[in-house]
């Protein structure tokens, strides 16, 4: 079984912090970008050509700027940009690109990029790691080691970009972490991954798998982005089972404060459940679900199981699948299934970590 994990030790990690020797000018706006040339002698319009570079252009040096000063660019040849290197790049039939990004810190986190007919999304991760142990996911298994910092997630977004030769047009906080134990820096990046970047707050997701207070505290930022919460369990015993922060947070606590958010936003909750053979897929947890989320104005969002070597859970059969939807549909609950996506990269959902070594 894996451990407990205290909310005081929860509470610690939502606090830490990414020490930098010099802030990085990627998550900077027009405005404190114009301030910032004006304090190293450029008039402020550069600014606005500074932002259009970073945010557009995909600079990753002053020294690339064309349209600066030659010897302006020369003594800041050493500013702190906030670009990641690319450590490696895999991609899949299905063309889902997984990026592993390596930190100026040298650690390792990724990213994918899941292209359709219609659309680029990306799954952003927010944590190096993730203290939440979820049984079936392979970041867990990786453990903590730090919160990203927010040039480090908007980063991630302008590398996706950038390799499709495409805007993005849609982001989930779905990779690596737990966005909600990082709210300042994720908070940050939604809002310049809207205004710098250019993306609408309705294309983006927010997932998290519930920290106590803080999807109250994030309700209260009236932000249009989808709320998702990685529920897996359709009752507190089989939650615990599963993820082990939920024995300190109970499932009509968690519902509870999913009400309240409703209740503030206007939006509607959509709920993850991984679908896990045998285990929760059983056509009274659909049921039992149901009885939940009744009345709720939410969605529920099924996720066949994918596989990781750690554990030995096993995909639901097509029949199981649709017996769980048909339960689910039988009780009026609004419910889709997600079917995978760069499963041969091992980019699909719950199969991201940081697994190839350092060179």
């Amino acid at each position: 079984m894996s451990p407990v994990i205290s909310l005081e030790q929860i509470q610690a990690i939502a606090d830490s912090s990414v020490t930098l020797p010099q802030v990085p000018l990627l998550g900077m706006s027009v405005a404190e970008l114009s301030d910032w040339v004006q304090q190293h002698g450029q008039p402020a319009y550069r600014g606005k050509q500074l932002h259009q570079w970073l945010y557009q252009q995909g600079g990753r040096s002053l020294a690339d700027i064309s349209v600066f000063p030659k010897q302006w660019r020369a003594d800041l040849a050493d500013v702190n940009v906030g670009r990641s290197a690319l450590h490696y790049r895999s991609e899949a039939p299905d063309g889902t690109v997984k990026f592993l990004l390596k930190l100026a810190d040298g650690r390792i986190i990724e990213t994918v990029g899941i292209p359709t007919e219609k659309r680029l999304t990306v799954c952003v991760s927010s944590q190096v790691g993730c203290p939440m142990a979820c049984d079936f996911c392979a970041t867990g298994k990786g453990g903590f080691t730090r919160n990203l910092a927010q040039h480090e997630i908007i980063d991630q977004v302008l590398t996706v970009q950038e390799d499709f030769g495409q805007r993005v047009s849609n982001i989930v906080f779905m990779g690596m972490g737990e966005p909600l134990l990082n709210s300042e820096n994720v908070l940050g990046a939604v809002r310049s991954l809207n205004t710098d970047v250019g993306i609408g707050q309705r294309l983006m997701t927010i997932s998290t798998v519930g920290i106590p207070g803080r999807i109250q505290r994030l309700a209260q930022h009236q932000l249009q982005v989808t709320l998702a919460i990685s529920l897996h369990a359709s009752n507190q015993a089989l939650r615990e089972q599963l993820i082990p922060s939920a024995r300190q947070y109970p499932l009509a606590a968690l519902l509870a404060e999913c009400r309240e958010y409703v209740q503030v936003t206007g939006r509607r909750v959509t709920f993850e459940y991984v679908l896990l053979a045998d285990v929760n897929d059983r056509p009274e947890h659909a049921l039992e679900l149901a009885e939940h989320l009744q009345g709720f104005q939410s969605h529920v969002n099924l996720i066949p199981y994918n596989p990781i070597s750690e554990v030995d859970y096993q995909c639901p059969s097509d029949r199981r699948i649709q017996a769980f939807v048909d339960g689910l549909k039988s009780r009026h609950i609004a419910v889709s299934v997600r079917r995978a996506r760069g499963l041969a990269a091992d980019a699909a959902c719950g199969q991201l970590r940081a697994s190839r070594e350092l060179k």
